[in-house]
């Protein structure tokens, strides 16, 4: 699904602005496209020298955050970013803590990143702004800064009991585990897009998505599957495989089915409660 340019089309038209002699092509309809990107934040903790020399001197960690496209470049230490995100991408805006100097961030060339110290965690939000021919709304996405190790925050399948809130490791310990990642993988859709937005985005094909990963990279940590927090907490640089992606639908496709199931039987609930309701209106009114 990510190893290429994914383009839909359905009855396909043309949209003409008519002005005499003078015809525009506005967009293209029934097709949609899409470019796979990454969006998160690597931290790791500041050594006491460097907490000496810092500024703030009660901050604990360097931390980046970012959004990038989703493929790795090869033999890479960073997560994503092996595309140029900057020919449909104009400015990327980050609005951090309003404890920080000057907290919201506008930074209108790749790597489309804010990199800061800080103590705490706090959430982010993501403003991407698109390049003037594609005629696209901004796009706002929701980011919580993640500066400590991974621990079990949420009730695993067949636990008794939620587990209990985690300590938060010492400055030593967190810094033996290494460098803390939380990258989510989303994908911008255009739908109906302007021709030339279009001939833009298809003479930049995104880069494909490994089907496996091919250095044993450990897999992004994310809620939805408990699986891979072992994974990350192993260390190393996550990477993300269109086996993950795959899996990531599948998970998706199996709690749809499951939520319209739910939906189907208490709709049947709802008619029998109907039924009964109206079959009681009716021995009411036989008895008036």
């Amino acid at each position: 699904m990510a190893d290429r340019v994914r383009v839909r089309v359905c009855l396909p038209c043309f949209r003409f602005i008519d002005f005499g002699l003078l015809t525009v092509l506005c967009d293209v309809q029934g097709v949609t496209i899409h470019r796979p990107i990454i969006y998160g934040n690597i931290a790791t903790v500041l050594t006491p020298a460097e907490r000496e020399t810092s500024h703030y001197q009660d901050h604990t960690h360097q931390w980046t955050v970012a959004v990038r496209s989703a493929p790795s470049a090869p033999d890479s230490d960073i997560v994503g970013g092996a595309d140029d995100l900057g020919y449909f991408i104009k400015r990327v805006t980050f609005k951090l803590h309003d404890t920080y100097p000057n907290p919201t961030r506008n930074i209108d060339k790749p790597p489309f990143e804010v990199s800061e110290t800080g103590w705490g965690e706090f959430e982010i939000q993501i403003r991407i702004t698109y390049v003037a021919e594609s005629g696209e709304k901004a796009t706002t996405l929701y980011h919580h800064l993640k500066l400590h190790p991974w621990s079990v925050t949420f009730p695993l399948p067949n636990a008794s009991a939620a587990p209990a809130e985690p300590e938060i490791p010492s400055p030593e310990n967190a810094a033996k585990l290494g460098p803390v990642h939380s990258w989510q993988y989303d994908e911008i859709v255009f739908t109906d897009p302007f021709q030339n937005f279009l001939t833009l985005l298809t003479a930049h094909p995104p880069t494909p998505l490994p089907k496996t990963s091919v250095n044993k990279k450990p897999i992004p940590f994310h809620l939805s599957n408990p699986a891979s927090l072992e994974a990350s907490q192993k260390g190393g640089v996550p990477e993300f495989t269109s086996a993950m992606e795959k899996d990531e639908a599948d998970r998706l496709e199996e709690a749809k089915g499951k939520i319209i199931k739910e939906q189907e039987r208490w709709r049947t609930i709802l008619i029998e409660k109907e039924k009964e309701l109206e079959r009681l209106q009716k021995l009411l009114a036989s008895k008036e």
